[in-house]
């Protein structure tokens, strides 16, 4: 699961956390905009010291997430594959944790690597995306932090 397109940092990690063991990948792209409560956001802009982003958060409209979802999901599943792995995809809509965990069954998935941004006020009272996933999905879940562009 994740929240904005792969960085070249990103994909490299992913693809080696098994060493030369051939992995797949099914990458469900949850748009931060949206799920996320602007005041979360904005706390977590701040806790980084992103004070810019935090002020620009109150211009974010959800329906502005759909089209720019679309293209971070194409972005980081070409990258995946030209990193030599499996991957196929698809933006979340509704009910993430619900998707997650029949992904997984249908997938017979191992493991989920859910990759975000750090998000304090929901990593602090356990709201967080893995947080979450680790009651539903049957399967360890992995949170990882993206890197930044």
């Amino acid at each position: 699961m994740i929240e904005k397109p792969l960085t070249p940092e990103d994909v490299e990690f992913v693809t080696t956390l098994h060493g030369d063991e051939a992995v797949s990948f099914v990458v469900l792209m949850q748009p931060r905009g949206d799920q996320a409560d602007v005041l979360l956001r904005a706390i977590d802009d701040v806790a980084l010291g992103e004070l810019r982003d935090a002020a620009r958060e109150s211009g974010r409209t959800e329906d502005a997430a759909g089209e720019p979802a679309e293209l971070a999901l194409e972005h980081s599943l070409r990258a995946l594959r030209e990193a030599g792995s499996q991957a196929v995809g698809q933006v979340i809509e509704d009910h993430p944790l619900d998707l997650l965990k029949t992904v997984v069954e249908e997938a017979s998935a191992d493991e989920v690597i859910v990759l975000t941004e750090p998000h304090y006020v929901e990593e602090f009272f356990h709201r967080d995306w893995a947080s979450r996933a680790r009651h539903k999905v049957g399967v360890p879940v992995l949170k990882l932090f993206a890197h930044r562009e």
